[in-house]
């Protein structure tokens, strides 16, 4: 039997940990929180020393983080060093994260999400009757554009560039493994794309989310530019991305599982709890920063002023003080503070979009298919982003 691996705090950036997360998290949880290196020195221009942030991987740090949002800054290392652009809500706090907040949330209300559901439908059937039976590739034929039509159609721009738009996220989530020319270049691309798609929102206004943030005014003022170009990073990256992995992601466990499939197939009153549980058990977000504003004591660990912190979703929803036996796939657990979408003034705008999605997807491929189970084509995790947790490649096997 090959040994387990023994891992180091700076395991937690290596591709392979990025690949499977679970077996360094199982370790290193008892010494959580723990520093570790995020940024090598030289990865930004301006940076002569390794950056590090502490690693929370307990349920109860993160869940105690995501709700002290004055202690725990909203922010990005990645955006102070010029990385990434900032992300609207996602880097912002109050008041101004509330204010923002406002502007959308009217968008992905319960109620307007439902009302999507015809159409979103519609465009699952179709990327399934494309697909067809026997052995698929399920990422590139279905989990990457389901979600990016979908939130391109919110946004109104043409969801036929979808795999342009997926050339951009991908970009954008690849801060360390893509050489720095070409993601600039793709991140210039995406902004100067919003910038002409909001200058076109100006002048003629359509019903869609550019032109609400155009034309929308926060204390009397419009936005300015940045920010808006900043919402439509955000809508566009985290509308897809997380939903593409829990897509990826949930298909996988119900391959490996077919006794479950035949149950849904028969009885569809655990599909939310399915749903649920998959977002526990492999978490499409695996971490997000913020930055500390005093000194605070977490656990064991003094954490300083102006440290980063690494809040660890994927380590808490695998946390057995929180959920006993995190390891297996179960559906009698109590869901409800499952960390997936995060906690907080900054849980998931996109949830109830994410859900749907998920909810269409199964649907429709349990009233076609008596049987899904793993393909023999490549199956590959995806090993260059620290955000995410999920594949480039699925092979999946479906039959009639």
């Amino acid at each position: 039997m090959t040994p387990e691996p023994l891992y180091t705090a700076n395991h937690l950036m290596s591709p392979d940990v990025l690949a499977d997360p679970y077996p360094a998290y199982h370790q290193l949880r008892d010494r959580s929180p723990l520093q570790y290196d995020f940024l090598p020195k030289g990865a930004a221009p301006g940076l002569g020393a390794t950056l590090r942030a502490w690693a929370f991987l307990k349920y109860d740090d993160v869940y105690n983080a995501l709700h002290d949002h004055a202690t725990f800054s909203s922010g990005s290392p990645m955006v102070e060093n010029g990385l990434s652009p900032r992300l609207a809500l996602i880097h912002d706090n109050p008041p101004r994260h509330s204010r923002f907040r406002k502007l959308v949330n009217k968008a992905f209300t319960p109620q307007r999400v439902e009302a999507l559901e015809p159409w979103v439908a519609v465009i699952a059937k179709e990327l399934i009757d494309e697909m067809g039976s026997g052995e698929a590739e399920v990422m590139q034929s279905y989990a990457i554009p389901l979600p990016v039509k979908v939130i391109a159609r919110l946004m109104g721009i043409p969801d036929e560039e979808y795999l342009t738009f997926r050339q951009w996220t991908e970009a954008y989530f690849s801060t360390l493994s893509m050489p720095a020319e070409t993601r600039n270049r793709y991140i210039e691309e995406m902004l100067a794309y919003f910038g002409r798609m909001a200058a076109a929102r100006r002048a003629d206004r359509h019903d869609d989310l550019i032109t609400a943030l155009v034309h929308a005014e926060v204390d009397g003022e419009k936005l300015e530019e940045w920010e808006i170009l900043g919402f439509c990073t955000l809508l566009l990256i985290a509308g897809n991305e997380t939903t593409t992995n829990l897509i990826g992601n949930m298909l996988n466990v119900l391959a490996q599982r077919p006794a479950l499939w035949q149950n849904l197939r028969e009885d569809r009153s655990h599909l939310n709890t399915v749903i649920d549980e998959c977002l526990r058990y492999e978490s499409p977000v695996q971490r997000l920063t913020r930055k500390v504003t005093h000194d605070v004591k977490v656990s064991s660990a003094q954490i300083s002023a102006g440290d980063w912190v690494s809040i660890f979703y994927g380590a808490a929803n695998r946390d057995p003080s929180e959920f006993p036996n995190p390891a297996e796939f179960r559906l009698d657990r109590d869901l409800r503070n499952h960390a997936a979408f995060g906690s907080g003034i900054h849980y998931c705008l996109g949830a109830p979009l994410a859900r749907l999605e998920a909810r269409l997807t199964l649907n429709t491929l349990l009233d076609r298919f008596s049987t899904l189970a793993p393909g023999r084509g490549a199956t590959v995790r995806q090993r260059a982003s620290f955000f995410v947790l999920g594949y480039d490649r699925l092979a999946l096997s479906f039959e009639n």
